[in-house]
């Protein structure tokens, strides 16, 4: 308790300030200035640890639109910021969120561009021009903001030409579009990304053929002409995909059966597919020789023709015996009656005509070739070295790499008459090395070097505050403690006193015991001396 109140007495402000002043100027003044460095390192670090993490509110921003967010941003007296580049703007990261909504219900930002907003602010009377013009404007805009929206995208522009439609059909034009894309650095439109606007925009638009829709880049590059017929005959992406799919599904099975025999990290292998992507079409019309049994009869007609001349007739005598008229057709010449001339007994030859019509035995087959089918399979397999019981490498046995081949051959299909190879080797694998530039190092994680920094700031300041404690404050303090001691002296017993206080630590017993021997010396000398003559007579040696 009393060495308390002796420190609280000793630090009081009146020494303090005494003893301050009993410091050489020197000293007061570097202990003046080390105090206004304490004070300020304080305040500007509670400054600073109050100063909120700024976020991107909005980037890439027009002109016309970044004046118009700051202005709603200092109405609303929300604090803000700019990027080092000067193109975004940037809020405390507590309210990002809620300071986009508010900007967002006022339409803002509106891109630069006009959609069907500017349908909602016609005036009463306007013309149909004005109008169609309006809507044109309006449908742009808002194609032109879908196109945006693409992650690859970062600005867009559409153009519509629309044709003034008219009542003669040999006079209608049909509408085209241009689309102009400016595209992140780094960044490209796959061809189904390209297939996807012009899609976007030939639907968007009555009567526009996707054939009209032009898309460039801001390069001046023309993305979806037309493929010429002679590039065709490679393989486009979506043709070099299915290739890729079906060698990877060889290679999954393939390491997958062999895997359970070797293990799933002991077995690699690779499939090289030979497609044939060509697609043909055949029609063949065949005939079977007639007749057959089977072969159908369509029509069949029979005629028969003869023609007999009767006997002898009338009376005997020279007309009778006459020669027979000539024969005329029963068409042009009334039938001679019956008993006409003739000798007795003659007839004609009898005729019998048939004709068959049978039905045609034709067959027709149209074979059209299924695109992608596979002509070739190249495999190889490669499985690791085995260890031993001892832990070291031992080839695979002959018998065992018969097994992977066969096990391998039912997986991939193998096809002799098709030409598929299987080459299956036994070989020790070398350490997977990383890829350089895989993962980067923690130095150079952004992340980590983000926290790095902010632990730097706090760092610089603790060890700042520490020198200026160490080094000027500290001592100050010390001097002034030192000069505000009160100076210890004995009381009537000899004791050590501080302020009226014994002190009975081991250095004032120290000083307690020696002011006594000093004062028995100036008693008694001869006391003394014989003690020292006795401590010197009991060292001597014997």
């Amino acid at each position: 308790m009393a060495s308390a109140e002796q420190a609280t007495q000793g630090f009081s402000l009146p020494p303090i300030v005494e003893s301050f002043n009993k410091l050489e100027p020197r000293q007061r003044l570097i202990g003046m200035i080390g105090v206004a460095l304490l004070v300020a390192l304080a305040v500007g670090a509670w400054l600073w640890a109050r100063q909120p993490d700024y976020s991107v509110l909005f980037a890439n921003l027009s002109e016309r639109d970044g004046g118009d967010i700051v202005a709603v941003l200092q109405q609303q007296n929300i604090p803000y910021k700019y990027n080092e580049s000067g193109t975004a703007v940037l809020v405390p990261n507590a309210i990002v969120h809620d300071t986009r909504l508010k900007l967002a219900s006022q339409g803002l930002p509106k891109g630069g561009l006009v959609g069907f907003e500017l349908m909602e602010n016609q005036k009463l009377g306007i013309s149909q021009f004005a109008e169609q013009i309006n809507y044109q404007r309006g449908l742009e805009g808002e194609l032109s903001r879908s196109v945006q929206s693409i992650a690859a995208v970062k600005a867009a522009r559409v153009h519509l030409a629309i044709p003034k439609q008219t009542a003669f059909l040999r006079d209608e034009q049909k509408p085209s579009a241009s689309v102009l894309l400016t595209l992140y650095p780094g960044r490209v439109l796959e061809p189904s990304q390209v297939a996807g606007i012009v899609h976007l925009v030939s639907s968007s638009v009555p009567q526009l053929n996707p054939l009209n829709v032009s898309v460039i880049d801001q390069d001046g590059n023309l993305i979806s002409q037309k493929k010429n017929p002679l590039e065709e005959a490679g393989l486009d992406p979506s043709q070099l995909k299915y290739v890729r799919e079906i060698e990877s599904i060889y290679i999954k099975r393939i390491e997958e059966i062999v895997g359970t025999v070797v293990g799933a990290r002991n077995v690699k292998a690779r499939v090289a597919a030979d497609v044939d992507f060509s697609q043909s079409e055949q029609v063949a019309e065949t005939y079977r020789p007639n007749p057959t049994p089977e072969t159908a009869i369509r029509s069949q007609q029979t005629q028969e023709t003869g023609s007999t001349v009767p006997g002898a007739q009338g009376v005997p005598g020279a007309l009778t015996n006459q020669p027979p008229a000539p024969a005329t057709a029963p068409i042009t010449t009334p039938n001679v009656p019956a008993g006409g001339t003739g000798a007795a007994g003659s007839s004609q030859p009898f005729t019998k005509n048939a004709t068959i019509n049978y039905e045609l035995d034709k067959t027709v087959r149209h074979t059209k070739g299924v695109p992608g089918e596979i002509r070739r399979l190249s495999v190889a397999v490669v499985v690791n070295t085995k260890v031993d019981d001892k832990g070291k490498a031992a080839p695979l046995t002959p018998a065992e790499i018969k097994q992977i081949t066969d096990l391998a051959r039912e997986a991939m299909g193998y096809n002799q008459q098709r030409g598929d190879t299987l080459n299956v080797a036994n070989a020790s694998f070398s350490p997977v090395e990383k890829e350089a530039g895989q993962e980067l190092p923690l130095w150079k994680d952004p992340e980590n070097i983000a926290i790095g920094k902010e632990a730097l700031k706090y760092l610089a300041i603790a060890v700042v505050a520490w020198l200026v404690w160490r080094r000027m404050i500290r001592p100050t303090l010390d001097r002034l403690a030192e000069a505000n001691k009160p100076e210890p002296s004995l009381n009537e017993d000899g004791i050590m006193v501080i302020d009226g206080e014994p002190v009975e630590d081991a250095q004032a017993a120290f000083e307690r015991k020696r002011a006594e021997i000093r004062e028995l010396a100036k008693q008694d000398p001869k006391l003394i001396a014989s003690v020292v003559k006795e401590w010197m007579g009991g060292n001597e040696p014997r």
